[in-house]
């Protein structure tokens, strides 16, 4: 996927910038609905942090309304890369490949990739427990593209990184590591403390294999104006403390010190995030 990301952003001269966006009265945005606790549905509703959030950007955005479309992920990033939508608003997080295709708003929250294992399965007590076993992951997702920072720690410790399976969403992973055909998914901290929250007779969190990382906002590299406005929308939310209160009611914790920046390019990123 990412690959065609790369490619689609040849063709997306069409991308809106905000002077468009005003003129035709509306701000294209593309969300998901199967990755909790940033967007689901709950009674055929969606729902969320970012629910919460498109709510507080209803009132922010004077100029125009929000259109918001439910996609599947593994097709949302490159609706956007092509000029479909605006923007994702959505759990997605920042990476190298990303960055060659999109500008990320200021992030919102702080994600680094954890394991998580069937509850009481002893196989696994550190990372180094994780060499040669079956591990599943999100198509298309930051966790498939850097599960080379897992490979390395594994070989630090003389083990191999084992069968990958992709999945098209996470909870087709967790089904299959519950009945036992995957040893263990790797996922963003906040939804796996998600998932142990409302599954933990089930599942078990387990070390971080991954080093820091940001949940942000793509919007493609030629809609600056719409950049610079989403990141005064999340300095806004910051200010008023609405953002704290939303993380606090969704993750459970605050990241009071995240990034107040766009974050428009690889070495920018690393240095943020300390890779």
């Amino acid at each position: 996927m990412l690959a065609g990301l790369a490619l689609t952003f040849a063709f997306a001269v069409q991308a809106a910038d905000l002077p468009e966006i005003e003129a035709r009265g509306a701000l294209k945005i593309a969300t998901e609905d199967d990755y909790a606790p940033f967007n689901f549905i709950t009674d055929g509703q969606p729902d969320g942090f970012h629910k919460d959030v498109l709510i507080e950007l209803k009132e922010y955005a004077t100029k125009f309304k929000l259109e918001q479309s439910i996609l599947p992920w593994t097709g949302l990033l490159a609706s956007v890369a092509a000029g479909q939508y605006d923007v994702a608003i959505t759990g997605a997080l920042v990476t190298d490949d990303r960055l060659k295709v999109f500008n990320f708003v200021a992030p919102v929250a702080s994600a680094q990739h954890y394991y998580v294992k069937r509850k009481g399965d002893d196989r696994m007590k550190s990372v180094a427990d994780l060499s040669g076993k079956v591990l599943g992951v999100q198509a298309g997702s930051a966790l498939l593209a850097r599960l080379p920072e897992l490979k390395t720690m594994l070989e630090q410790t003389g083990g191999k990184l084992g069968e990958v399976v992709e999945y098209q969403s996470y909870p087709e992973a967790y089904a299959d590591l519950a009945n036992g055909r995957l040893d263990y998914v790797i996922n963003a901290v906040i939804s796996v403390n998600d998932l142990v929250k409302t599954r933990g007779d089930v599942f078990e969190k387990g070390q971080a294999v991954s080093g820091g990382g940001f949940v942000a906002w793509p919007v493609p590299k030629n809609s600056p104006q719409l950049l610079e406005f989403l990141n005064g929308f999340v300095k806004h939310l910051k200010d008023t403390g609405k953002l704290k209160e939303l993380q606090l009611k969704w993750f459970g914790e605050s990241f009071d010190n995240l990034p107040d920046e766009a974050i428009t390019n690889v070495d920018q990123f690393h240095k943020l995030a300390g890779l």
